[in-house]
């Protein structure tokens, strides 16, 4: 897994672009994670880790339309990338081995 380590916080605002599509922009992915993991997170942390992974490889992002509605303002789209794609199957991989590996009397 070297060069696609992924954090745990990492891992879950990927995990909630992939699963957003385009509609994965901060507010939307702050809400989407707030909602699954039941905590609040603070938007700042989820723009640094959005820039952070896009940085990496396993983001790419381009400016949405203009609207009314946000003052002018153009929102940030963000998109997995294949590399993305290919961190979070690893991810998913090396825990379901470890997972698989638990001795079924530990998990009673």
């Amino acid at each position: 897994m070297k060069g696609t380590y992924l954090g745990e916080f990492e891992e879950v605002v990927l995990l909630t672009v992939a699963m957003l599509g385009n509609l994965a922009y901060g507010i939307t992915v702050k809400e989407e994670v707030e909602t699954r993991t039941k905590r609040e997170i603070n938007l700042s942390a989820v723009h640094a880790t959005l820039y952070r992974l896009e940085k990496k490889g396993f983001l790419n992002s381009e400016l949405g339309e203009a609207t009314k509605l946000r003052g002018g303002k153009r929102k940030r789209i963000f998109n997995i990338t294949p590399y993305g794609v290919k961190s979070l199957k690893e991810a998913k991989s090396l825990r379901e081995g470890i997972w698989s590996s638990i001795p079924e009397y530990v998990l009673q």
